[in-house]
């Protein structure tokens, strides 16, 4: 990956860093009951459903400024006889300014909540990786703990801190760090989300966006929009669709 990013120009590699970033922070993906989770960046203590599993899907896109973007399907299950365990596989494919730069990550997702949010604050304990697929190098690592603080019967705080690596940034190990609001609305069917998140040393950012799921079904549609800021300004727009069974 290393010899095809620096073929992108210094200025293309530290988008690249900035892309990398953006991805490795969204593979701990969670519980879709609420807005956290998928392609929310900032995730919740909660595991999926007990007996159940889900299927995690969405493509992100940069502005023309940037360039690139990924698009990923994640799935993950949590056994009846071990109900605070969620575990599954992901695969990301990443794309810098063009085809010929494209890379395939593969790696686990797992989380476990070690206290439910129904007690009065939620803990939990995620991890995720990706290894290239082409050099079988670790590429992306994540371990943050997800605190979850319910306000009230539809709005809720999630925060996140943990550490996360990155083989390709200037600093391969850094502290990630977010914090993020959200509320149901309307008969439950959308929750609203508001969320800042950032890498020390690295960047900062936000990200806002809207859920829907129909009728409380099976599946569920994000829209999410996205920015870098203090060295760097860039943009990044999501769409989702989450699938349960």
């Amino acid at each position: 990956m290393k010899k095809r990013l620096s073929a992108l120009g210094a200025a293309g590699s530290r988008w690249a860093d900035l892309a990398l970033l953006l991805l490795s922070l969204v593979l701990a993906s969670g519980t879709v009951a609420w807005a956290a989770g998928g392609a929310h960046i900032v995730d919740d203590s909660e595991v999926v459903d007990p007996g159940t599993c889900q299927l995690e899907t969405w493509v992100t896109g940069y502005t023309v400024e940037v360039g690139g973007g990924y698009a990923n399907a994640t799935g993950t299950c949590t056994m009846s006889s071990l109900p605070r365990l969620e575990f599954g596989l992901q695969f990301q494919n990443v794309w810098f300014g063009g085809s010929s730069n494209n890379e395939q990550l593969l790696g686990p997702a797992l989380k476990v909540n070690l206290i439910p949010e129904d007690k009065g604050v939620g803990l939990g304990l995620a991890f995720n990786g990706g290894v290239n697929m082409s050099t079988g190098e670790f590429e992306l690592g994540t371990l943050v703990v997800p605190v979850s603080i319910p306000l009230n019967d539809k709005a809720r705080i999630n925060l996140n801190a943990g550490w996360q690596y990155i083989r390709i940034a200037n600093s391969t190990s850094g502290l990630f760090y977010g914090a993020q609001i959200e509320t149901k609305i309307g008969w439950e069917e959308v929750s609203l989300m508001l969320e800042v998140f950032g890498r020390q040393p690295g960047y900062t950012g936000t990200q806002m966006g809207v859920r829907w799921r129909p009728n409380d079904g099976a599946l569920e549609f994000d829209l999410l929009a996205g920015s870098f800021f203090d060295n760097v300004n860039g943009k990044f727009f999501t769409v989702g669709v989450t699938f349960r069974y």
